[in-house]
């Protein structure tokens, strides 16, 4: 197991398989807990998979998303701008919802903060001033 692998393990202990890939689980925990970077690590090992795949776009639009936030973490605002950006050309191929996400929502999201980082002074703790989004599961109703 390379360490990559290993450091992807850790971090999804405790996920079960169930509705959804333990992968985008374990996606949503890190990126919820502001651990931007792991998040991108996580869902990465999964596009690897799928890149190809019908979803492959899916997945990388979110890891960019996730991406742009480890750029504010460094204070980077014009790479993340440019992230938030290219994930939006990734995500909008998608319904939303997808894979149970908000996929609309986030898009949105994703043009917000790139317009944020876009207008704010260089060098700006622009998460100090706003706390970063959640990412949820949307909850299916059923017979609804």
């Amino acid at each position: 197991m390379s360490k990559k692998a290993h450091k992807v393990a850790v971090l999804m202990e405790g996920i079960d398989a169930g509705e959804h890939d333990p992968h985008l689980i374990g996606f949503l925990r890190c990126f919820n807990k502001q651990q931007f970077y792991e998040a991108h690590e996580v869902l990465e090992a999964l596009w690897i998979k799928q890149r190809t795949g019908l979803d492959g776009d899916f997945f990388k639009g979110l890891i960019q998303f996730a991406g742009s936030f480890v750029h504010l973490q460094k204070r980077r605002l014009r790479p993340a701008k440019l992230l938030f950006l290219r994930s939006t050309t990734y995500l909008c191929k998608y319904p939303s919802p997808h894979y149970a996400l908000d996929v609309e929502g986030i898009i949105r999201l994703a043009k917000r903060w790139a317009a944020d980082a876009e207008v704010a002074i260089p060098e700006t703790e622009l998460l100090a001033k706003q706390a970063p989004p959640q990412i949820e599961f949307h909850q299916t109703i059923a017979g609804g």
